[in-house]
């Protein structure tokens, strides 16, 4: 089965670095378009980035644009996001998710497997 499991999370202060990681298993990990969420206390879920399935298109949220980048490495089924210049904005639990697509042209809308999420807290 389909298992999506986050780490690296964990606490910083404002203006570091963080990156975390996603191990894929149970499918063709190289096959699909992959994803990053967060969901803050009391907001929404949200988009952060995604990228397709051999890497060669990233996008981002405007919030994130600039400060984090998300890559992956198929040999080794794990999805990466390099966070920095981090922000108390930032903080969230953040969570890796998959596209039933290989592109992503489906958004944001469009993930049917998730992670059990990393907390990722940023102080001023």
């Amino acid at each position: 089965q389909v298992q999506l499991v986050e780490s690296g999370g964990g606490s910083v202060q404002a203006g570091g670095s963080l990156r975390l990681s996603c191990a894929a298993s149970g499918y063709t990990f190289g096959s699909y378009c992959m994803g990053w969420f967060r969901q803050a206390p009391g907001k929404e879920r949200e988009g952060v980035a995604r990228i397709d399935s051999n890497g060669s298109s990233r996008f981002y949220a405007s919030s994130v644009s600039g400060r984090f980048t998300i890559s992956r490495d198929n040999a080794k089924n794990t999805l990466y996001l390099q966070m920095f210049s981090l922000e108390p904005e930032d903080t969230a639990m953040y969570y890796c998710a998959r596209s039933p697509r290989y592109d992503c042209s489906g958004g944001y809308s469009a993930f049917d497997y998730w992670g059990q999420g990393t907390q990722v807290t940023v102080s001023s």
